[in-house]
């Protein structure tokens, strides 16, 4: 992650040249070539914009430092490109920092950095573009209507939080936050990620992630668990709710918080884990249900002070529904290409280097990939009246092929899907079946495909059952 703009201006020349060139291109980071015209480079501009700012480094291309000192023409049309190339023009700072270029020569490299907007912006060329990951994609009519649209939420991020009713923040969670980014001064800090204005007023999003008590002027937003036992909500008399907890503080307290009692409430099954050992493990991986725990935290409408984020948990599965809907530049027809966009950017930004979120636009695509690598069905998402529902289903989904056998092939196929590879003894210990049994039934599956044996011959000690094919 690159450090702060302040850290960034006190290292030497060499080091700093080293870092840039080294440093990947992303979410808030983009490098460009001194010959970059200043057309071109308002598109950057109006996509880092568009989304949650970032940082443009001028004077780097294919590896090498150009520098800018011999482009002292171009360093004026770049420094106006804000105002000659987008509508409305893009605001952003300009700073020259020293490097070191190609030749060994003492130079400077032209620094843009860009806050969020509260508008949307376009090209003169009337194109909009959203800074997606290390792309600048250009969003199509009906998108950019949309994204107008959603923009309406991402005001109440800057909203004086004495609107609502002002709280103090907590001075040491403050703190803490720039030691952990390096940061000098975590006032300059806060007005750097737009949490607080010039002359120290806090805004509603540096109240929600550092407030003292910000559930005194925001009341629902906090998380709430919720754990029932069966797999529907029964009420009245049969009613079989067993836990209600609401997990409130700032925002990474919240998370915090919530991650503790799921990890309780979550029902487990024994299971042979990662290491080689046998244990008690979720139902659904932590490391999905944590997503879409953090991911409602962070993109929730916080606009909306009818609602909280609930996470419900079922013997069979979890929910986590939070207010809003999924912006309109976002299609969830396919959940590994969502494209990505943050409701409110200045709370992404702030958790991403908190260690909560990459904002790499990853997050929905790694709940696929994990939930159907552990045999599991997608998450299911649903939309529908001003909230977002995601479902994630504990069990492991049964291939046609399974139709027809014992319920002991079944739970044999279940634990082998979940664990990856088990061997004939570690499986009878699991599924508390005969030996017979077990290896009765692992015929079966073998015969139609459904598992394999790897082992070196019929009496190898290490051979194992997968469901992975050859």
């Amino acid at each position: 992650m690159l450090p702060p703009f302040e850290n960034l201006s006190a290292m030497p020349p060499d080091a700093l040249t080293e870092l840039l060139l080294a440093e990947p291109e992303g979410q808030w980071f983009d490098r460009k070539s001194a010959r970059i015209a200043p057309r071109d480079l308002a598109e950057t501009l109006v996509a880092m914009a568009n989304a949650e700012g970032g940082m443009i480094a001028l004077g780097l291309s294919g590896g090498l430092c150009e520098g800018v000192d011999d482009r002292r023409h171009a360093q004026n049309g770049w420094r106006q490109a804000g105002v000659d190339y987008t509508v409305p023009p893009v605001r952003f700072t300009v700073h020259l920092l020293p490097c070191i270029n190609r030749r060994g020569s003492a130079d400077h490299l032209l620094i843009i950095q860009i806050p969020p907007s509260r508008q949307v912006h376009s090209t003169t060329r009337d194109e909009v573009f959203l800074r997606i990951g290390d792309e600048n994609r250009r969003l199509s009519f009906e998108q950019r209507i949309e994204l107008r649209y959603d923009r309406s939420d991402t005001g109440f991020e800057t909203t004086p939080a004495r609107v609502y009713g002002h709280e103090a923040l907590d001075d040491n969670a403050v703190a803490d936050y720039a030691n952990l980014v390096g940061h000098p001064n975590p006032q300059r800090l806060l007005q750097a990620r737009e949490l607080v204005d010039a002359d120290g007023t806090v805004y509603a999003a540096g109240q929600l992630l550092f407030g003292a008590h910000p559930q005194r002027t925001n009341p629902q937003a906090y998380v709430r668990v919720l754990k029932y036992t069966g797999r529907e909500r029964l009420t009245g008399t049969a009613q079989n709710l067993v836990s209600d907890v609401r997990c409130e503080g700032a925002l990474p307290q919240q998370v915090d918080a919530a991650r503790a009692e799921m990890r309780e409430a979550i029902p487990k099954r024994r299971s042979l884990g990662p290491d080689g050992r046998f244990g008690w493990f979720g139902i659904v991986p932590e490391e999905v249900w944590l997503e879409a725990l953090v991911n409602g935290v962070i993109h929730r409408s916080y606009s909306n002070f009818g609602d909280h984020i609930r996470v419900t948990v079922f013997d069979d599965r979890v929910e986590v529904s939070s207010p809003g809907q999924f912006p309109g530049v976002i299609t969830l027809d396919d959940l590994t290409d969502v494209k990505r966009f943050a409701r409110n950017p200045r709370i992404a930004r702030v958790m991403a280097d908190l260690s909560y979120g990459q904002e790499l636009g990853e997050g929905l695509r790694r709940m696929v990939a994990v939930m159907e690598s552990s045999g599991r069905q997608r998450p299911v998402v649903r939309q529908g009246g001003g909230g977002t529902l995601v479902t994630l289903l504990g069990e492991v989904v049964g291939p046609r092929e399974l139709a027809g056998l014992p319920v002991a092939a079944w739970d044999l196929f279940q634990q082998i899907s979940l664990v990856g590879r088990a061997g004939t003894g570690e499986l009878v210990r699991l599924s508390n079946y005969s030996r017979p049994v077990v290896l009765r039934n692992l015929r079966l599956l073998e015969t139609r495909g459904l598992v394999r044996r790897v082992g070196n011959s019929a009496n190898d000690p290490r051979a194992y059952w997968t469901t992975e094919t050859l």
